[in-house]
């Protein structure tokens, strides 16, 4: 595949995968309406480099070391999926007016950590960078044709991301959200909860 196809297709199927709505969804939405533009978009930049390190894992053959070594994929997997029901249960926990830290992080550093995380448990990622990589990626193609893949995804991510941000944080957008906060949280916790769930169900079943 010439590399003008190669990325026009990459970038298609990510942006497909990004634009569903997901966990990375909802924490940018929920940042934006119940926190602040500015925090929402310090969890965008922690996403755009979970981005960066699933696309450099993809390319460098992250698929081809579940498939050898599927009990580290399975280990990976639990652990993202403890991490998406812990969220959304302090989430739930605290839509209800309980004390302790707040699960949607603060206007900075815990912003960040909680966006890194949130991108980096997801396990769907892992296998996703990796099927698409083997897809359309030749096994000999060029450093530099990996990273310029890994940039376009980065900057799809970043920019949806940051039109969600925007949208969700403008006054109009908010105050809805913010009439509406307790379920707001509730939706969101809810929704973490299911996605860990599910990959711990699909897991045991």
């Amino acid at each position: 595949m010439p590399p003008n196809s190669m990325l026009v297709s990459v970038a298609a199927m990510w942006l497909v995968a990004v634009v569903i709505p997901g966990p990375n969804f909802f924490v940018v939405a929920r940042m934006a309406a119940l926190r602040s533009r500015r925090a929402a978009l310090v969890v965008v930049g922690a996403l755009g480099i979970g981005s960066a390190l699933w696309g450099l894992a993809g390319f460098f053959g992250v698929h081809a070391l579940f498939a050898v070594a599927p009990r580290l994929y399975g280990a990976l997997r639990l652990i993202g999926a403890v991490y998406l029901v812990y969220v959304g249960v302090r989430i739930v926990w605290g839509s209800f007016g309980a004390r302790g830290e707040d699960a949607g992080g603060g206007e900075g550093g815990g912003a960040f950590r909680l966006g890194l995380m949130t991108s980096l448990s997801n396990p769907k990622s892992a296998m996703l960078v990796g099927s698409l990589f083997t897809a359309v990626m030749p096994p000999d193609a060029a450093v530099s044709v990996g990273l310029v893949t890994v940039a376009e995804m980065v900057a799809i991510s970043v920019g949806w991301y940051a039109l969600v941000a925007c949208v969700i944080s403008a006054r109009p957008v908010a105050a809805v959200f913010r009439r509406v906060a307790v379920w707001v949280d509730r939706g969101a916790g809810v929704i973490f909860v299911g996605f860990g769930g599910r990959i711990v169900a699909g897991m045991v079943l």
